[in-house]
């Protein structure tokens, strides 16, 4: 029996990983120390505590921790362990984005350049990260017209040269009609230009379209003067005023009550290639700093193209150990550099400026959905949780459901539930929707039992209404929603008013109704009548339906495809995994199985005789 107590007064006062779990033996947070015994001993403290850290807390079971030998290797394990386990009250980066960079392979023979989203080290150039996809195009398309570089991707030398050459977009190495060093002078210039020293091209190219003039090269010296023109454009409009670096991202946090938005900003070469921003919830009561440390910590854990410098206003608390690991990462000196006073402060303000600008706009498009949804659905409070249903099946086999969240006006995944259909036999979608939302309305309505509930099999496929053990039914659902979205028309409708009508409790029903390309077409009410609604909520209902049927569907096809892989040894009590497989190389099937003798099967891996006259008498 683990008590924490007694457990704390174990605890090493050395550097390590602390990782604290539930009952249900599921990380809930994993932090770093210096001094192990003091900082986990704090949280068990009768001190002042935020309220995120007393609901943690209050779920910790038990706790532990791996020691090591210096803040830095801890800090490195920290992040392995967010990175594997992403514990719910840590800080999380929930956008997977990979962004796109612009990739010179310079170890070719004659390099060319591409857009990429996976760096690896290969030797070639990356240049990004490209925060819009756009912008990284239109770079391309800039450097594939005014360069006359090969576009083929698999190089090779060909019988006639490529219809590039004969339109002037290409020097045709394949065909040995350019020198490696005349064709990599235009490879360094574009380098330079996508680092930035746009100063140093304009000057090559202005002695260039000189000494081509007085050679009366006039069609050259245009040529030149064009690309002159085009480089100036592209670089003026990338500037970036009082900012001299020529590599630093530059990170602002903006709060409302809710959320949390960070915005960072991409310089390279001394100009903005772009910009991104991240939202977090439920973590308004910790400190920017560590916010930002969080952040931090995530974001630039696999990135490769990392800055020179992070640019922040909030000092951190361990920011050399931060800087170390960064540097180690990068393979260069990282700066994090917190503004104080002068430009760079502007600067860092500017994407604070920003992040509270994006926050407000997305809160305020929440607030018209929720505005526009109360008046057009004719409610008489704010429809803040919505749910949607979806049956799938084909012939009536595997028959499933799937519940989506319309939350506050934005689509909860986390809170989405799937369901088997449990009483009815054959294809049926009316009833195995009546069916479904009585199961849902019980949870939420009945009183929970003292028991506990049993935890599924499957954590992802979910076989018993997404209830796990320890979890009473009414905080697995939570509170009733104010409104129900039928994927359908009035059929569907009138199934769910069945299971309503049992409980009868103040659920709205509204159908969402497809065309005959099968895109959402229209809400509707109880009554077939159309509902008017704008175009920005018609979209958001649409993705709604979207969601719920893809949940669907993808658990459909999971359990079908389990059921292609099941055998008759799946059913045999003590019968894993590894025993099935190490019974199956032995004797190739499971009629050959059923053909061996107990001897035989008692000299499998892992098979004794008490098992060998279990899977006999089975089989």
């Amino acid at each position: 029996m683990f008590i924490i107590e007694e457990e704390l007064k174990k605890l090493p006062k050395k550097p390590g990983v602390y990782l604290m779990k539930d009952k249900d033996d599921k990380i809930i947070y994993v932090g770093k120390a210096i001094n192990l015994k003091n900082r986990v001993s704090s949280y068990f403290r009768k001190t002042d505590k935020t309220n995120r850290i007393l609901k943690m807390v209050s779920l910790i079971e038990h706790f532990e921790y791996i020691v090591v030998d210096n803040e830095a290797e801890a800090l490195i394990l920290e992040c392995n362990l967010i990175k594997k386990n992403r514990p719910k009250f840590n800080v999380l980066l929930k956008d997977d984005k990979t962004y796109p960079y612009i990739k010179v392979d310079v170890k070719s023979e004659y390099p060319n350049v591409a857009i990429t989203r996976r760096i690896v080290n290969d030797g070639s150039k990356y240049f990004g990260p490209y925060a819009n996809p756009g912008a990284a195009k239109e770079m391309l398309d800039f450097i594939k017209q005014k360069y006359k570089i090969r576009q083929c991707r698999n190089f090779k030398y060909n019988d006639r040269p490529c219809l590039n050459y004969h339109i002037k977009r290409c020097l045709a190495p394949c065909q040995g009609y350019v020198s490696r060093e005349e064709y990599m002078e235009q490879i360094n210039e574009i380098i330079d230009l996508l680092e930035g020293k746009t100063d140093k091209i304009l000057k090559d190219l202005k002695n260039q379209m000189k000494t081509a003039s007085e050679k009366q090269e006039y069609e050259k010296a245009a040529y030149i003067r064009d690309r002159m023109v085009a480089i100036d454009r592209a670089s003026s409009m990338q500037k970036v005023s009082n900012i001299s670096e020529n590599n630093i991202d530059v990170i602002g946090l903006a709060k409302s009550e809710f959320q949390i938005c960070i915005e960072v900003f991409f310089v390279r070469g001394s100009k903005m290639i772009g910009r991104e921003h991240y939202f977090f919830t439920d973590l308004n009561d910790m400190e920017e700093s560590e916010v930002i440390a969080g952040f931090i910590k995530q974001f630039y854990m696999d990135n490769l193209n990392i800055p020179n410098k992070i640019m922040i206003k909030e000092v951190l608390e361990n920011e050399e150990v931060l800087e170390k690991w960064l540097s180690t990462i990068a393979g260069h000196k990282v700066e994090i550099h917190s503004t104080k006073r002068g430009q760079k402060l502007k600067f860092v303000e500017m994407a604070e400026n920003n992040a509270k600008v994006t926050l407000e706009n997305k809160e305020k498009q929440k607030n018209n959905i929720l505005l526009e949804l109360k008046e057009v659905l004719k409610m008489d409070k704010m429809p803040r949780k919505i749910e949607t249903y979806d049956i799938s099946n084909i012939s009536g086999n595997f028959m499933v459901a799937a519940m989506c969240v319309l939350k506050d006006g934005e689509i909860k995944k986390n809170l989405s539930r799937r369901f088997r259909i449990k009483t009815v036999l054959t294809q049926d979608d009316p009833r195995c929707m009546e069916e479904v939302i009585t199961r849902r309305l019980a949870h939420s309505v009945e009183e929970p039992n003292n028991e506990q509930l049993e935890k599924s099999t499957d954590n992802k496929a979910d076989t018993d209404d997404k209830v796990y053990k320890g979890v009473a039914k009414n905080q697995a659902f939570g509170e009733l929603p104010d409104a129900i979205f039928a994927d359908g028309g009035i059929t569907q409708i009138r199934a769910i008013r069945r299971a309503i009508d049992k409980y009868n409790v103040p659920v709205k029903i509204f159908g969402m109704v497809k065309n005959d390309k099968h895109q959402t077409r229209a809400l509707i009410d109880e009554d077939r009548n159309e509902i008017k609604i704008s175009p920005e909520l018609m979209l958001l209902i649409t993705r709604f339906q979207d969601t719920v049927h893809d949940t669907a569907i993808s658990y459909y096809r999971k359990l079908h495809e389990k059921s292609l892989s099941h055998s008759e040894l799946d059913d045999i009590k003590g019968i894993g995994e590894a025993k099935k497989k190490a019974l199956i190389k032995t004797f190739g099937s499971v009629e050959k199985i059923k053909q061996a003798s107990i001897e035989e099967l008692c000299k499998v891996k892992g098979i004794n005789k008490e098992l060998a006259e279990k899977i006999k008498k089975e089989l």
